[in-house]
């Protein structure tokens, strides 16, 4: 197993917009959907962390493709700046305004919020996806895992979204959207150029797959 990514080559890939819908009645594109040219993704990780136990859902084969160690880093700033703040008004009802209710609910948020931050870093080196040949796969969680198959013929909307932290640093999420809400895929933290590359890639691919329907 490995990661070592094949984002498709920008420079081949078709001109679309931010959040581009898939034409239904597209003309059929002769290339195969993995038929990609090699091309370094920047600032991934390195391996795809799997649970421990034998009865996880074991990864299949082929090239997994990992999201930027930047994600963690956007989350640990909006998620600790969002701790600081529980603290701080948590601190002002108790200490000020001797409202002593304030420790349970301020004391329970701070403990979830302090979780979350220690084990982001493992949750994010799980996320990951593979292009395979009629479809990709999303895998994220380590004890609640999730793979989902999306057909590249079932894609209606591919969408890139990013705030302002994203922005500042060069990352997005791209967003699946499929006929059946329950398919529906959000791939966080990708590089801003690999988002915009694996979005046109897969309008191209798209379009192909749905003629065939």
């Amino acid at each position: 197993m490995t990661n070592s990514p094949e984002i498709p080559d920008s420079s081949r890939a078709s001109t679309t917009t931010e959040g581009e819908a898939v034409p239904a009645g597209a003309a059929a594109v002769p290339e195969a959907a993995t038929s990609a040219l090699p091309a370094e993704q920047p600032e991934s990780y390195a391996r795809l962390v799997e649970p421990r136990s034998e009865n996880r859902l074991a990864l299949e084969s082929g090239v997994w493709h990992q999201i930027s160690p930047k994600y963690v880093t956007v989350q640990l700033i909006s998620t600790g700046s969002f701790l600081l703040v529980v603290i701080a008004a948590t601190l002002v009802l108790t200490l000020l305004m001797h409202q002593l209710w304030a420790w349970i609910p301020g004391g329970i948020l701070t403990v979830i919020l302090a979780w979350t931050l220690a084990i982001l870093p493992r949750q994010a080196r799980a996320i990951g996806y593979q292009l395979r040949d009629d479809d990709l796969v999303f895998r994220r969680g380590i004890l609640w895992q999730r793979f989902v198959a999306v057909p590249y013929g079932r894609m209606q909307l591919i969408d890139i979204t990013h705030g302002p932290l994203d922005r500042g640093f060069g990352i997005a999420q791209l967003k699946f959207v499929t006929a059946a809400a329950a398919t529906g895929v959000v791939i966080p933290g990708l590089a801003q150029s690999t988002a915009e590359t694996l979005r046109d890639h897969l309008v191209r691919v798209a379009e192909s797959r749905r003629t065939g329907l």
